[in-house]
């Protein structure tokens, strides 16, 4: 494992650190843009229905469904960095793709569809890859502080995305944003390319047991752990109601608020701020309230404030919106350090792709289906009787993490008590 030169200036002094947190920043960078300009081109220039939007956030998200379990035996099974490689590569093609059909005069809600799955499916394999290469990259104790780097960046990222998503947008149409997130595959690439970091060789194919052996492996691990078994569970929840109200955010912001596409993208990118403030204060709740509270306090102390965005409106109405932002940004980002780094270290590292894939299919599983959900209450009830359903259940799945062991411990534990599963 390399572990990094130590001495002052900590992860900043670590070569191949700083070239995959700067790939990481960029293409964080990236989509955040595209996470602002691809609904916006649906609603601007293709006029898209509510239920279409929400259909494009389903469609990203789908992949975790379909080959999440599979992805993560692969990626356990093969060298990571040429994945990710292969994952930027494909990005690099699929987003410079929109633009170009758009000059063409052929773009239509099924490219956009399309883009958005396949886009999807690359995000199954690199956010696999990625969890799974850090650790082989910086020693255990190390983790905290570069899940903290790491999230700062992406939170970072998703400040300055929104805003320049909606500034390209103002000025020369949803479309271009898209062109950054190409570019920004790019720049990811050449940073993992240039890394000298190299990977202990893979498990040999002749040790290796049948696909649905390993997925059992992985999915027997998280069931019968009691810390991650709750955490997954809670993530389910979580996402399926975060992303039920994110779903239908722009079109309510633009279709019932009536704000311009720029003031769209200054007020998510003021939303975002919380997740920088939670990247910085990660580490200092989880030394002052321990590692099992520090991550309760953060995700139950955040939930309420998703109440305020119902209670969104024109003028200084606009700012409940992102005060619930920020206090959520804040919570969510500061129990995701806390939990990814945990996560990592508590694994055993031959089973790490399965157990996260494993997780990650609840996890990530129920955002397409938070997203139809969103899509189909704001049909049917309206966007605000939508929001208010989607932001209560927000609230109510905090009540999942007080199930498990976590609220009897000051800190999570090191490693599991019994042996890991062959």
């Amino acid at each position: 494992m390399t572990a990094g030169p130590r001495p002052g200036g900590g992860l900043l002094r670590h070569r191949d650190f700083r070239l995959f947190w700067a790939g990481q920043t960029a293409s964080r960078l990236g989509s955040s843009i595209t996470s602002v300009a691809l609904p916006l081109v649906a609603v601007g220039t293709l006029g898209a229905s509510t239920l279409q939007v929400a259909l494009l956030q389903a469609a990203v998200w789908a992949p975790w469904l379909l080959i999440g379990l599979p992805a993560g035996v692969w990626v356990d099974r093969l060298p990571r960095r040429p994945v990710l490689i292969a994952c930027d590569l494909v990005g690099l093609l699929l987003f410079l793709s929109v633009p170009a059909a758009a000059w063409l005069g052929v773009l239509g809600i099924g490219h956009l569809l399309a883009v958005a799955f396949l886009a999807g499916v690359v995000s199954v394999f690199f956010e696999t890859a990625y969890q799974v290469y850090l650790p082989s990259l910086l020693a255990t104790d190390r983790l905290a502080e570069g899940n903290a780097k790491l999230q700062g960046s992406e939170a970072a990222a998703q400040v300055a995305g929104p805003g320049a998503a909606g500034l390209l947008a103002q000025a020369f149409g949803a479309v271009y944003g898209l062109l950054a997130d190409a570019l920004s595959f790019l720049i990811s690439g050449i940073c993992l390319l240039t890394m000298r970091h190299r990977e202990p060789p893979r498990v040999a194919a002749a040790e290796r047991r049948s696909l649905r052996a390993e997925i059992g492996t992985g999915l027997r691990f998280l069931l019968r752990d009691p810390y991650l078994r709750v955490m997954a569970g809670y993530g389910a929840v979580s996402n399926l109601a975060l992303h039920g109200y994110q779903a239908i955010l722009i079109v309510f912001l633009v279709r019932e608020v009536g704000i311009s596409p720029g003031t769209v993208g200054v007020v998510v990118a003021a939303m975002s701020t919380g997740g920088v403030l939670g990247a910085v204060l990660a580490t200092r709740v989880a030394r002052r309230f321990g590692t099992a509270h520090g991550m309760l306090l953060c995700q139950m102390g955040a939930a309420p404030f998703a109440l305020l965005i119902p209670m969104t409106g024109t003028g200084p109405r606009l700012a409940l919106l992102v005060v619930a932002g920020v206090a959520l940004g804040t919570g969510v980002v500061a129990g995701n350090v806390i939990k990814g780094s945990f996560r990592q270290a508590y694994t055993p590292r031959h089973l790490l792709g399965r157990v996260l894939t494993s997780m990650q299919l609840l996890n990530y599983g129920t955002i397409p289906l938070g997203a139809l959900l969103g899509g189909v209450l704001g049909s049917t009830l309206g966007l605000r009787p939508a929001l208010w359903l989607t932001t209560g259940l927000v609230v109510a799945a905090t009540g999942i993490l007080l199930i498990g062991p976590m609220r009897r411990h000051r800190d999570l534990p090191a490693a599991p008590r019994s042996p890991a599963a062959p």
